[in-house]
């Protein structure tokens, strides 16, 4: 499969499930609203919140993760797809089949975690 139809899929579908997200926490702040807001005292309070917590960052992950794909969208109209940005050497291609938006190669990638 080409990196711009690979791309546009994973787009595709981080777009639905940042919508099915979204669906998910306002139905939370809506359940938040309908019941006791003493999270302190209340023992399905503390769940609510953690719910919400949990959707929340679940959101913000899907949006960034929307940002790593629009990048590399841009890095393949730029002709720098598939270019490690650390190094400027190939990234493989078992390494963008398995992760279409990465930006660095592995020995790259390892070398920063250390």
């Amino acid at each position: 499969m080409d990196p711009r139809h690979r791309l546009e899929q994973q787009r595709d579908q981080t777009l639905r499930r940042l919508a099915d997200l979204t669906d998910d926490f306002d139905a939370v702040v809506a359940a938040s609203r309908d019941t006791n807001a003493d999270d302190e005292h209340d023992p399905e309070g503390a769940t609510i919140a953690f719910e919400r917590s949990q959707v929340d960052a679940l959101v913000r992950q899907a949006r960034h993760h929307l940002t790593e794909i629009d990048d590399a969208l841009a890095r393949l109209e730029a002709g720098t797809y598939g270019t490690c940005e650390s190094c400027g050497q190939p990234i493989a291609a078992a390494r963008l089949e398995a992760r279409p938006a990465a930006r660095t190669c592995v020995p790259c990638t390892t070398t920063r975690r250390a």
